[in-house]
């Protein structure tokens, strides 16, 4: 009887040893599909549905201008100056049947081969999930978390500035000599933001301008600067801008600024008063309006300036 338990026991260190060579050998594969400034239509089949789709938003879904602000949040295991991360599974815990996680040791190579030695070293956690037999990756490092609690904040802040454009096309632009697109400029100093937007204040220095499109150029018809703190509620489920109370012009604009930004004032004056940053923030947000309407304008002008490249 004791032989027979002892033959048992020996049979399950086996397999167990066996299922571990083999969770190492799948990780080790993985490892390749790990991102590292782009994301592989091929990477689809080597992780879960839902890493896969999280990746592919945060890779190819936002845009452009947005991914490179938060491009620490999704390169994963990224190469240094030249070099190329060089993986080795250093451990397999077994969670349960259908649940592993790895412990991933890297270390960046040079081209000739040879290990970059000022970087050492450094561990990672990769998670891996039995879907339908096979082990797939379904997160790394927690950057499925992180990236989710990203795109809510992305998405939140989307549907702010989506309805402060609304109001500024439909109740500020009407008031200007009208062009064939009037394309807000948002450029915001402060936003008190409750839980999914069922209300907020956004203190923010605003602008619109009207163009007419020449050829691939986007002149400008007209434009003006509309300062202040828009209140937004929740409408039938979409945020829209319920009151907006602005700066006022000429003596009284100072003190009406002072007043109504109050401890923002000074984060109001310093994107205010930069006309550098303005106008780069003016392209990035004009680029992205001819990007969402696939318009074939290359470029923007003030009359009386060169054409800028958008």
């Amino acid at each position: 009887m004791k032989k027979l338990i002892i033959l048992i026991v020996s049979a399950m260190i086996l397999v167990d040893c066996d299922t571990q060579e083999k969770l190492r050998q799948r990780a080790a594969e993985l490892c390749q599909y790990i991102p590292d400034h782009q994301l592989s239509e091929q990477a689809r089949d080597f992780m879960t549905a839902d890493f896969y789709a999280v990746l592919d938003t945060m890779f190819n879904l936002l845009p452009e201008y947005d991914v490179m602000d938060h491009e620490w949040l999704y390169l994963m295991v990224s190469g240094n100056g030249g070099t190329t991360p060089d993986f080795e599974v250093t451990a397999i815990e077994l969670v349960d049947r259908t649940h592993a996680v790895a412990t991933v040791a890297v270390r960046q190579k040079w081209e000739d081969g040879s290990f970059d030695e000022n970087s050492g070293t450094t561990e990672h956690k990769m998670y891996m999930e039995q879907v339908d037999g096979r082990w797939l990756m379904s997160d790394f490092d927690g950057s499925k978390q992180e990236c989710l609690s990203y795109l809510e904040s992305f998405r939140m802040e989307q549907a702010l500035h989506d309805a402060i454009s609304d109001y500024l096309v439909k109740e500020v632009g009407t008031h200007y000599l009208q062009g064939e697109f009037c394309v807000p400029q948002m450029m915001i100093a402060y936003a008190d933001v409750a839980e999914q937007v069922d209300s907020a204040q956004v203190w923010g220095d605003f602008w619109v301008f009207w163009y007419q499109l020449s050829g691939d150029t986007l002149k400008t018809v007209s434009g003006g600067n509309h300062s202040g703190c828009m209140t937004i509620k929740k409408k039938e489920g979409k945020p829209v801008v319920t009151a907006f109370e602005q700066t006022v012009d000429g003596a009284g604009n100072e003190a009406s600024a002072k007043r109504i930004f109050g401890s923002h004032y000074d984060a109001y004056q310093c994107i205010h008063s930069d006309a550098a940053v303005r106008e780069l923030v003016r392209r990035e947000q004009l680029r992205d309006f001819v990007r969402r309407n696939g318009m074939s304008a290359r470029c923007y002008q003030d009359y009386g300036w060169p054409a800028v490249e958008l």
